[in-house]
């Protein structure tokens, strides 16, 4: 019979579930003496220098009691293990941070009142106008960028060839990776060509934000689209369903998940954008329901200029920045249940 890898386990030993737990306090335990000795001690670099003592010191321990190749399968499984940790530590840092200072404001009354007859040092006022004028841009902007961006990707996946298609991969591409103050330029410079330099509005910012969004859209939903196997598209075929209902019923259905996804992705992009919203909507105290007149304001600016003032309005903008996650959080939530509901069965997530 071949020899398996759990028979050479069982012959060589096998460590019990705790080893490395106990290696991994021991690590730490070596390297808080280690600089209690030399120095005063400090989190960082006691964790830093035990995380390396321990990657060694576990593969040392499993290499003498399980082999070589059980111990190199824990050092990869340590070392990925400390890459996912290293990655969450800005994660939750941020999300501690904004929660800690974004509550000291953050109530009722910030979220249904807005900053008219506001001054000073005074702690009434709140986002509500800013709320009301991140929905308008980002809404605008997400009916612009939302349609343009599917329909693009669909080309590109399903009917795109030659020269057209490759220039749009390459344009889309570039896209990418603009600043996003040159999109707040690109429609600054537009509006003061179209309608006048002093022209302010929600639907100017919402272009901007959509030169950003679209790339992301487009991107995102060609890659889902490409995930669609063929053999559904060839079934469709064989049936005598023209291609463009293939796509509706068929693809579109079955990538909806990973597209609602990408969308959202795109979404998240550029909600949180300050650069190109201070050149196109500015900021104002009170509400503005009027998307093609008038400035608005935005959580972003809203946050950036309260910050800019200290003192209460630090807190202001802890509280918007709060304001602005939950929003986030709240939209991935429905675009999770969108998902789920228009998912074909088995494949929703």
């Amino acid at each position: 019979m071949p020899t398996t890898t759990s028979s050479i386990v069982r012959k060589q030993g096998a460590l019990p579930a705790w080893t490395p737990w106990a290696v991994l306090a021991g690590s730490l335990a070596l390297a808080l003496l280690l600089f209690a000795v030399v120095s005063s001690p400090t989190v960082a670099p006691v964790v830093l220098v035990g995380g390396i003592v321990f990657l060694v010191a576990n593969w040392a321990v499993s290499r003498a009691v399980e082999g070589e190749r059980v111990a190199k399968d824990r050092l990869a499984t340590s070392l990925v293990t400390a890459a996912f940790v290293i990655a969450m530590i800005p994660l939750v840092s941020l999300v501690w941070i904004v929660l800690s200072k974004g509550l000291t404001l953050f109530s009722w009354d910030f979220l249904t009142t807005d900053m008219t007859g506001i001054f000073g040092d005074m702690t009434e006022g709140g986002a509500l106008h800013a709320i009301i004028g991140t929905l308008w841009v980002t809404g605008i902007a997400s009916l612009i960028s939302i349609p343009l961006g599917i329909f693009t990707a669909i080309y590109l996946v399903e009917y795109g060839r030659g020269r057209l298609a490759r220039a749009i991969t390459v344009l889309v591409d570039v896209m990418t990776g603009i600043p996003s103050i040159v999109a707040g330029l690109f429609a600054f410079a537009l509006f003061t060509i179209v309608v006048g330099p002093q022209y302010r509005s929600a639907f100017m910012g919402a272009v901007s934000l959509a030169v950003l969004m679209t790339p992301v859209v487009v991107r995102s939903v060609e890659e889902m689209l490409r995930l669609v196997p063929n053999e559904l598209r060839e079934a469709s075929y064989a049936l005598g369903v023209p291609k463009w209902l293939t796509i509706v019923k068929v693809v579109l259905r079955t990538a909806v998940a990973g597209i609602t996804t990408g969308v959202m992705i795109a979404i998240a992009r550029v909600i949180g954008e300050t650069a190109p919203l201070l050149m196109t909507v500015g900021i104002v105290a009170t509400i503005n329901n009027d998307p093609l007149e008038g400035r608005i304001a935005t959580l972003p600016v809203f946050a950036y200029r309260q910050y800019a003032q200290g003192g209460v309005g630090a807190d202001r903008a802890w509280a918007a920045a709060l304001t602005l996650v939950a929003i986030v959080m709240l939209l991935n939530l429905v675009a999770r249940l969108v998902s789920r509901y228009f998912s074909p069965r088995g494949l929703a997530r």
